[in-house]
């Protein structure tokens, strides 16, 4: 599963041949979770109100980059990487 951004210890991935909806997953001190592309945990076990804030921040700011990459798994197409937050 390629990693698309990591920052403050989270990282950030997409699957190629996922289902719908556009979603990706997140990893934060070994626990995971799936969001959808507004950053908002649809099914998950992070724990942390900062990683899921961080996460939300940054889907928020990197909306059109997430939607480009789920087009690109479903054409197969390689993943850009995105600017992580600072």
């Amino acid at each position: 599963m390629p990693i698309i951004s990591v920052f403050f210890g989270i990282a950030i991935r997409m699957f190629y041949r996922e289902h719908e909806p556009a979603h990706f997953h997140a990893e934060y001190q070994g626990q995971q979770g799936k969001f959808d592309l507004d950053g908002e945990m649809i099914i998950g076990n992070i724990q942390s109100k900062t990683a899921l804030r961080l996460i939300r921040e940054w889907a928020s700011l990197h909306r059109r980059e997430l939607e480009a990459n789920w087009k690109s798994t479903k054409a197969g197409r390689p993943l850009e990487r995105i600017e992580p937050l600072e």
